[in-house]
C-alpha cells in the first residue's frame, strides 16, 4: 500500500521502495520459522506504535504484547499489579521515553530488559510550554507538562525508535540478524513513504495558523513547519462556554481555519466551529490499538483526510 501510493508523489523515495513490500503484504507473510526454532521472544510495549514496530521487525520471532485497554490513553494508563508482573517477566520491555507511561519509572522493572526507544534523540524532544491539569476518560486527572511524547508522529523519529527496537532484538537473537535487519529496512522504507505523503499533504497548511484540539501534535508541527496552538478539548466532550470564549479570543490573534482532532468531535461542537469559520480534520495519533487496520493504514487514512478536506477548503462562518 505504501509503495503504490508513493508513485508520482515522492520520486526520491523510489529507490528505497524498489525492494520493499506493501505494509499489508509484509504483515501477512512473516518469514516462517524452522520447526526447531526457539520459543518467540516475549516483548512488552507501553504503546501501540512500539508494538507495531516490534512486530513488523520481529515477525514470528517475537510475541509482542501491549496490554492497555482500548478505552484509555496509554500515556496516562497505570497497569494493575498482575500486568506489571507480566512486564517484569518479559524478555524485553519497550519504552517510548519523553515522559510517556510514567508508571514505568516506579514499577521496579528489570533495567537489563528496558529499551528506551527515543534515547538517541533526547536533544530533539519538544518541550511543553505550559502545564495544565485536567480530567477526561477513565485515566482521570492528569497534567501536560515536561516534554511532548507522541514522538512517533514524526516518521523520521519513528524510524529511530524502530532502529532501537531492531538493535535490541538483534542483541537478543543474534542468529536471526539477517531476518531482523531485512524486516527493519522494509519498515523504514514504509515510514519514509509516510513522511513524503505527510509533507505533501501538510504543504497546503504550512503557512496557515492552526488549532490543535489537544497537545499531541508537537512533533508533526516540528517536522512539517506547522503553526499550531494547542487547546485542551476532547472530541467526545462538549466544550464549556468559557472554552468557547477562550477560542474566540484566541482567533483574534491566531486566525485559524482548521482544528486538528484526535477523533471525530461531537456534532454540536462541529456545528459551532463551522459558525466560526473553522473546519475539523481528524489526525489520529494511533497511540492505542486501532479498531480497524494497523498503524500504517491509520496514518495513510490521516493523509487521505488531510488531502480531501484541505482541497475542499474550510467552511464559511456565519
Amino acid at each position: 500500500m505504501f509503495k503504490m501510493r508513493l508513485l508520482g508523489a515522492f520520486t526520491l523515495a523510489l529507490t528505497l521502495l524498489a525492494c520493499s513490500k506493501p505494509t499489508d503484504e509484509i504483515a501477512s507473510t512473516p518469514k516462517p520459522l524452522s520447526p526447531y526454532a526457539p520459543k518467540p521472544l516475549a516483548v512488552y510495549a507501553v504503546n501501540y506504535p512500539l508494538q507495531y514496530f516490534a512486530q513488523r521487525i520481529g515477525g514470528d520471532l517475537v510475541e509482542v504484547v501491549f496490554p492497555a485497554p482500548a478505552d484509555v490513553d496509554p500515556a496516562y494508563w497505570s497497569p494493575d499489579p498482575e500486568t506489571v508482573a507480566a512486564y517484569q517477566r518479559a524478555d524485553l520491555i519497550l519504552l517510548n521515553g519523553a515522559g510517556y507511561a510514567k508508571w514505568a519509572a516506579t514499577a521496579s522493572l528489570p533495567l537489563a530488559k528496558l529499551v528506551d526507544t527515543s534515547a538517541a534523540f533526547t536533544d530533539r524532544y519538544v518541550p511543553l510550554t505550559e502545564g495544565v491539569t485536567h480530567t477526561h476518560g477513565p485515566e482521570g486527572e492528569h497534567a501536560h507538562k515536561g516534554f511532548a511524547f507522541t514522538t512517533w508522529l514524526d516518521p523520521i523519529l519513528a524510524i529511530e525508535q524502530a532502529q532501537a527496537i531492531e538493535d535490541a532484538l538483534v542483541s537478543a537473537l543474534p542468529e536471526q540478524e539477517d531476518i531482523l535487519v531485512e524486516n527493519f529496512e522494509r519498515l523504514q522504507a514504509d515510514l519514509l513513504v509516510l513522511d513524503a505523503e505527510l509533507r505533501i499533504a501538510f504543504d497546503v497548511l504550512a503557512d496557515e495558523p492552526l488549532i490543535f484540539s489537544h497537545p499531541v501534535y508537537q512533533y508533526l508541527a516540528a517536522r512539517y513547519g506547522l503553526d499550531g496552538i494547542s487547546l485542551h478539548w476532547e472530541p467526545d466532550e462538549a466544550p464549556s462556554d468559557e472554552m468557547w470564549r477562550e477560542l474566540e479570543e484566541l482567533l483574534t490573534d491566531h486566525p485559524a481555519k482548521w482544528v486538528l482532532w484526535e477523533d471525530t468531535p461531537l456534532a454540536e461542537t462541529s456545528r459551532r466551529l463551522t459558525e466560526l469559520g473553522l473546519g475539523s480534520i481528524v489526525i489520529d495519533p494511533c497511540g492505542n490499538t486501532p479498531a480497524e487496520g494497523d498503524f500504517g493504514s491509520v496514518m495513510l487514512e490521516n493523509v487521505d483526510r488531510l488531502k480531501t478536506i484541505t482541497e475542499q477548503g474550510p467552511p464559511e462562518g456565519s
